[in-house]
């Protein structure tokens, strides 16, 4: 008898998933968001950290958002079968059985933490737990599918890494780290509401509530725009209380600048194309104000006597 009729007949299933599709379930391009806005916390720490601690913490939290990432994927298998943009996802495509998706996610999430707590501190470990808790749980099995507002709750989930960061640094959390999550926070809704505006059909065929399929697109754009009112400031705001110096503040000024610009462009075009733009920017617009803050920190600490920056 041959291994595969063996298979069959104890009634034994095994997916064809090969290594890449594991790397798909981790959300790679979401980790690297992680990682670089959770390192961004962790240096700009006031207190040193040893290089391999700091790369321990890093490769917990990367781990964490990859076990996130893999358990949401594990629970909205049948909405991304569904939708365009994620019907090639290694579950809803046949390639993973949920079983092992969901397997994996909880493997990662327990090694992420458990190794965060005791090798670097509690608060961080704990700060990681709850953040794969709300986005798996609050996020993917609760907001996603109840309510227009999923985005803008279901942000504080990826809000967190600088916390995180800035956690395993100091032991703690302080004004400046929350800073950094009220910024990715309220980043969220126009990044993610500006690529809801373009996919709207997909949303609507998944039965997920984004706004623009419960509230219609001008209510989307009308809500872009008041977010992006208040997220404006918040990126000027590290400048303005003295955490980063005079070339964070141009930065951020000037980029803030193009996204009200871009938000308010969407009220009067309301083109895919407009939308489309919009969240490319932001992505830049988040990019920019987390590098420079390191630049910044960087050009202080090395420059800063001959600069007037300290």
């Amino acid at each position: 008898m041959s291994l595969a009729s063996e298979s069959e007949d104890t009634g034994a299933h095994f997916s064809s998933a090969e290594v890449g599709d594991y790397l798909a379930l981790l959300k790679p391009r979401v980790m690297s968001l992680v990682i670089f806005t959770a390192f961004v916390g962790l240096f700009l720490a006031p207190v040193p950290m040893h290089p391999l601690m700091a790369f321990i913490a890093l490769l917990c939290i990367a781990v964490g958002a990859g076990a996130s990432g893999a358990l949401n994927m594990w629970y909205d298998a049948d909405i991304d079968a569904r939708m365009q943009r994620t019907s090639a996802r290694p579950i809803p495509a046949g390639r993973i059985l949920p079983g092992e998706a969901l397997g994996f996610g909880l493997l990662l999430a327990g090694f992420s933490v458990v190794i965060l707590s005791l090798l670097v501190n509690l608060v961080a470990g704990a700060l990681l737990a709850f953040t794969i808790f709300f986005y798996a749980v609050v996020y993917t099995m609760w907001l996603k599918r109840w309510t227009p507002q999923n985005i803008v709750i279901g942000g504080a989930a990826g809000a967190f890494p600088p916390m995180i960061g800035w956690a395993a640094a100091t032991g703690g959390i302080s004004m400046e780290s929350v800073l950094l999550f009220l910024i990715i926070f309220f980043w969220t809704p126009p990044h993610f509401w500006a690529l809801s505006l373009y996919r709207s059909e997909d949303y609507a065929r998944a039965g997920i509530p984004m706004l623009p399929v419960v509230s219609g697109k001008r209510e989307t754009r009308k809500q872009i725009l008041l977010y992006t009112l208040v997220l404006v400031p918040l990126g000027v705001a590290p400048w303005l209380i003295g955490f980063a110096g005079p070339i964070y503040g141009v930065v951020s000024i000037v980029t803030g600048f193009g996204m009200l610009a871009l938000a308010i462009r969407l009220i009067t075009d309301k083109s895919d194309r407009a939308a489309k733009h919009l969240f490319a920017f932001s992505i830049l617009y988040l990019f920019l104000l987390f590098a420079f803050l390191l630049i910044d920190r960087v050009l202080s600490v090395f420059l800063g006597p001959h600069l007037g920056f300290l």
